[in-house]
């Protein structure tokens, strides 16, 4: 351990003081969890909402598909932009500026009268979206203490799938009552919450005292790619990040079409069955933080990778109901568990002046390369179908655990100074 962690530039592990999680770590905790939840909770109620907007503004497919499209390119914008912005700045200060932004912008969608002002609205929402990952990533690292780190980590990742939990389960309840501009003007709550905890929040001792060190300010970018050992870390770390939104999307968007044509569910009940996978995915995030912290974040991320292997490969092959269900309990614990160490592991890779950068680049870029997953599986499905689809994705976390393997340093511990 010792050893990777001088060829990433960081010192020996070095515990803080106290191994004791305080008032403010977890109110950080709580602020930028409840912001990721934003994330997955706004991403999934516009998918719901497409057809009566397009409904109402009378919109094509192509049209419908760019309010999504044009979202996701505003959140990457936006991650690369204040994940900078926030080493240079402060955390705290940052997260406040992407809050509002994005309340203003997903208030102002409720009351859209034409597809190029909804456009514009969701493209600006979707930038202040964006830097929520990475910064939230950064702040809860450097308040917890290092014995700690990666399940801290784990439930900041949390917060999506409560958000994506809490979308399916409430649009079907409120979408007939108070159509889709209410929708968006519901989307605004957990953003006025996020904001409400930030405000008693100040920066975490670590990037003060990076901050009272540094004459001026280097370009983060650059740290990413400093030396061979950071640059070879960097690399590693999009490949897992890649891998974690490729086979998220490429299985989360296909499972209820896979569903309907296995056993032919109705969309109840493969809404049912998706919910159980969901659930088995926040299990999966929260074992992955406590393993991680215990065995280290290698054995971890190897132990998951191996398991999804495992878990689509078996998957795919079912056909019974009740064993599906259990099943896609179990692939959804390892296909999205490995999210919870994402957090820890960028973090104890970069230091200070660059973590919410690298966090930001490195997770968007794996999202824009995942955002293939569907279209690649839906090809392989079209030329043979969704079995070999779905298996064939056991491909991608073998190339996961080589780069894991080979590529990823060892970081339990290390000091984020």
């Amino acid at each position: 351990m010792e050893a990777d962690a001088k060829a990433s530039g960081h010192t020996a592990p070095n515990l803080r003081r106290s191994d004791a999680a305080d008032k403010t770590a977890w109110k950080i905790l709580v602020a930028s969890a409840t912001g990721y939840a934003m994330d997955g909770f706004d991403l999934l109620i516009l998918g719901f909402m497409l057809p009566a907007i397009a409904l109402e503004l009378h919109l094509g497919a192509q049209q419908s598909g760019a309010l999504v499209t044009w979202t996701l390119i505003g959140a990457v914008a936006g991650g690369i932009v204040f994940g900078s912005l926030s080493d240079r700045f402060g955390r705290v200060r940052v997260l406040t500026w992407t809050i509002m932004l994005f309340a203003v912008f997903t208030g102002l969608c409720a009351f859209a009268r034409s597809f190029w002002d909804l456009l514009a609205y969701r493209t600006i929402a979707g930038i202040g979206l964006g830097g929520e990952f990475g910064i939230g990533m950064a702040l809860a690292a450097e308040a917890w203490p290092a014995k700690y780190r990666a399940r801290a980590s784990s439930y900041v990742a949390l917060g999506w799938q409560a958000g994506v939990l809490a979308a399916s389960l409430l649009t079907p309840l409120l979408l007939p009552h108070i159509g889709w501009r209410g929708m968006f003007l519901l989307g605004v709550a957990p953003a006025i919450i996020a904001w409400m905890v930030r405000r008693s929040l100040h920066e975490p001792e670590v990037f003060v005292r990076s901050a009272m060190k540094l004459e001026r300010k280097p370009n983060a970018f650059k740290l990413l790619v400093a030396n061979a050992a950071t640059t070879r870390a960097s690399i590693g770390i999009v490949i897992l990040c890649s891998v974690q939104n490729f086979g998220y999307y490429g299985i989360m968007i296909w499972l209820p079409t896979y569903l309907g044509k296995t056993l032919g569910f109705g969309l109840t009940k493969s809404a049912l069955w998706t919910s159980v996978t969901i659930v088995g995915m926040m299990i999966g995030v929260c074992l992955f933080g406590q393993l991680a912290d215990r065995m280290g974040r290698k054995p971890a991320f190897l132990f998951f990778q191996a398991g999804s292997v495992v878990m689509v490969i078996f998957y795919s092959t079912l056909s019974t109901p009740g064993t599906m269900l259990w099943a896609g309990a179990v692939m959804g614990l390892f296909i999205n568990g490995m999210i919870g160490g994402y957090g820890a592991l960028i973090s104890e890779a970069y230091p200070t002046a660059a973590r919410a950068t690298a966090q930001n680049v490195l997770f968007n870029i794996g999202r824009a390369v995942g955002g293939f997953g569907p279209v690649i599986v839906g090809g392989l499905a079209a030329s043979y179908s969704l079995h070999v689809a779905i298996a064939s994705l056991a491909g991608i976390y073998v190339l996961d655990m080589l780069a894991t393997l080979f590529l990823i340093p060892e970081l339990k511990g290390v000091d984020l100074n």
